[in-house]
């Protein structure tokens, strides 16, 4: 029977133990160009977690993408037990790929612990159920992008988003640098705050580079545009499921030089900011 893509994605976390701290993981093609990024965040942080005692629980990962990934090899996850202390304990993941490293991972973990606490308020959207599904594209267009997009736009992925404000990528306008996204898992999974931490991770790299085009009218469809993420930043906050609808809510307060910053923040459907994202990311206009 064929796996669904929530089979999949779940089957891609889940990772081979080949020496005491290296982590095999096998990669998906999924229409993008290279490795998608959230892949190698989400299966970092797995190999991370594997090292960690069950009583801590990731708190924050800063990554940096260091080369473009190979989907057609599995990608090996080296993790440097750096520290444990009383309350926390700190990881870094090199994943290596034909020799050489392309992406470096440092993680934080921690007991759980009561203290002082306070959040941003959810911005003042419409709720899911009240938004339309995104729509596939029309066949005409989608047969007019390369192969590998008509994958991408064609398939049915392992999360259902919701746009609060939708924006056509294939003839963008200029709007200022603000959007909010619903999205969850398409089927539901197993208590696990672990797993779900790690598919957040994945989801995580949608969306944010996207909101830096915003005020420029141009977007990653565009055959001159070349984009890429260049590092990435996950703080989780509060308990959550992916499996239950999340709002996230992104900007991007600049870019300059070749180079844009987003920033997001990840509200449950119930108003509490479960998790905040950063992500600085290549943005090129070629003459050619």
């Amino acid at each position: 029977m064929t796996p669904t893509p929530v089979e999949e994605l779940l089957s891609l976390l889940q990772l081979e133990r080949i020496e005491h701290n290296i982590f095999r993981g096998e990669s998906r093609d999924i229409g993008t160009r290279y490795v998608f990024g959230g892949q190698v965040l989400g299966q970092a942080l797995s190999a991370a977690q594997q090292t960690v005692d069950a009583n801590r629980a990731a708190h924050s990962l800063h990554a940096y993408f260091l080369r473009a990934g190979d989907f057609e090899h599995p990608i090996v996850y080296q993790v440097e037990r750096t520290r444990d202390g009383g309350s926390f304990s700190v990881r870094r993941v090199t994943a290596i790929q034909h020799g050489q490293p392309i992406f470096n991972f440092s993680a934080s973990f921690q007991i759980e612990e009561d203290g002082v606490e306070h959040q941003l308020p959810m911005p003042a959207v419409p709720k899911p159920g009240d938004l339309a599904p995104t729509s596939p594209l029309p066949g005409d267009e989608l047969a007019r992008l390369p192969p590998k997009l008509q994958r991408w736009f064609g398939r049915a992925g392992p999360f259902e988003f919701r746009h609060v404000y939708p924006r056509n990528e294939l003839n963008p306008p200029k709007q200022p640098p603000f959007q909010q996204v619903w999205f969850r898992l398409s089927s539901p999974i197993a208590d696990d705050a672990v797993l779900h931490r790690a598919l957040l991770a994945y989801a995580s790299d949608f969306h944010l580079i996207g909101t830096t085009m915003f005020p420029h009218g141009i977007s990653f469809l565009q055959r001159n545009v070349q984009v890429a993420s260049l590092d990435h930043a996950l703080w989780f906050h509060r308990p959550f499921r992916v499996d239950e609808w999340l709002l996230y809510s992104c900007d991007s307060p600049t870019a300059q030089g070749g180079r844009g910053l987003a920033r997001g923040m990840i509200y449950s459907e119930d108003g509490r900011l479960v998790a905040s994202t950063a992500q600085e990311g290549l943005i090129r206009l070629r003459k050619d």
